[in-house]
């Protein structure tokens, strides 16, 4: 460790030291590994001679930026936390449209700094989360309907290999890397500067809701996915499903009062029991569903990917939300617009037909109840496995390689594993959903 510490311009942490447990606490309260080393990044070359210390040790590595992961990947105990949290600048030309991002930012200072020039790129729902988490396995958010996923708004990558070497990467220079990174996870390297388009969507945004009582929630939420079908970009239809309220709505990105022009359409959904219209600034959207009380909480979800939403699923859905216990919640958010504008095989992100995703999620704080809420959440997406088209890389738990099969298809996974060969022959980075190289098989 003192022959790593000497060449950093971070800092290593150990067990015991100021600021080790708080580096290793996680978005997921359940994760509560102890890291031999946690090595603070300043630099580039600090990422660099991590992994190579870490290679020399035969340390397993876990990588962390927001610490989003459910299954808390960034934590690998008694191995090397490579925490990218200091490297969290962002910089925007706001001429050229373009925000340079280091490796460890958070979502929501990559808003703050577009949007103080009326710019944005999709980014997520919750302003916590970490850019490289969230962009390298594809990158839904408000804005992807319109601008696509923050895959496809990234124009190069500056990324740290199992070797040590600093590439970039682009549609021009290692451009199959390139392919591989727009949705294939961390499983090629640490990328340490995002380089993304920004467009110009304003500062203002909408949120509408309607809550109906279950036994109206069938109807209701019909009427919702057929108005979704030729809803317009600008809006994301959502659903949430919790304590027998079925919440039906959408996010508008632009202009207010052009959102309003959708409400009377909502009418044919029924009476609503309350209805909420709330006007408000992109950034405070962008932070609306962050977690109040920090990393307090125990975490379990599932999700789907939907290619439509036929009656029975909905039935399936709503009598799944009913069952007795600790059932979680269940939400869904519209796909499509300018996703699928996107052809399949351009990304290493898949499934780009996808209408709607679906995830169920649970939250508590009692560990006395862990084995009920993780049985609960697993038993209600089940009871919709025959309806899924696939899942999201993003939102895929414990499944292993299991669930990296669900989120690429045989020909993209072959490829990617192609891939992870050159770039990574000794599956280093395989605290993600990992695709083994075919040497690891």
């Amino acid at each position: 460790m003192s022959d790593l510490s000497a060449v950093l311009d971070g800092e290593v942490l150990t067990s015991g030291d100021a600021g080790y447990d708080e580096a290793r606490t996680v978005w997921n309260a359940m994760v509560d590994r102890r890291p031999e080393l946690i090595v603070r990044c300043h630099s580039v070359p600090d990422v660099v001679a991590a992994i190579a210390s870490s290679r020399a040790d035969g340390l397993q590595i876990g990588v962390r930026c927001g610490g989003h992961s459910v299954v808390g990947h960034a934590v690998p105990d008694g191995g090397m936390m490579i925490d990218l949290t200091p490297m969290g600048a962002v910089v925007v030309d706001a001429e050229r449209r373009r925000a340079h991002v280091q490796g460890g930012a958070l979502l929501g200072a990559l808003d703050i700094a577009a949007q103080q020039h009326g710019l944005a790129t999709t980014a997520g729902n919750v302003s916590h989360t970490g850019v490289g988490g969230l962009t390298l396995g594809g990158g839904m958010g408000w804005l992807a309907r319109q601008h696509g996923l923050s895959c496809d708004n990234v124009e190069s990558f500056e990324v740290v290999t199992a070797a040590g070497e600093v590439l970039r990467a682009s549609e021009t220079e290692n451009p199959e890397l390139f392919w591989g990174l727009r949705g294939g996870g961390g499983n090629f390297g640490i990328v340490t500067e995002f380089e993304f388009r920004l467009h110009p969507v304003g500062t203002q945004a909408l949120v509408v809701e309607h809550d109906f009582p279950s036994d109206q929630g069938g109807s209701a939420l019909r009427a919702w996915r057929d108005l979704s079908a030729t809803a317009p970009r600008a809006a994301t239809f959502t659903a949430f499903v919790l304590g027998g309220v079925v919440t039906l709505g959408y996010v508008w990105v632009g202009d207010p009062e052009e959102g309003r022009a959708l409400l009377p359409a909502f009418d044919s959904l029924g009476t609503a029991t309350d209805t909420r219209v709330m006007d408000m600034s992109y950034v405070e959207l962008q932070q609306r569903d962050d977690t109040i009380d920090g990393h307090a909480f125990r975490r379990y979800w599932k999700g789907h990917y939907f290619t439509g939403l036929p009656d029975d699923l909905i039935d399936a859905m709503l009598e799944g939300s009913a069952a007795p216990g600790l059932v979680p919640a269940a939400s869904l958010q519209a796909y499509g617009g300018a996703i699928a504008d996107v052809p399949d095989d351009a990304t290493a992100f898949s499934q780009r037909g996808t209408a709607f995703e679906f995830v169920t999620a649970a939250r508590w704080t009692d560990p006395a109840e862990d084995v009920e809420r993780i049985a609960a959440a697993r038993a209600y997406a089940a009871t919709l496995d025959t309806y899924a088209s696939g899942a999201y890389v993003n939102a895929l738990n414990d499944e292993g390689l299991a669930g990296v099969r669900r989120a690429y298809p045989a020909d993209k996974l072959a490829r990617l594993t192609a891939l992870k060969d050159t770039y990574d022959p000794d599956n280093v980075f395989r605290l993600n959903q990992n695709i083994p190289p075919s040497t690891k098989d």
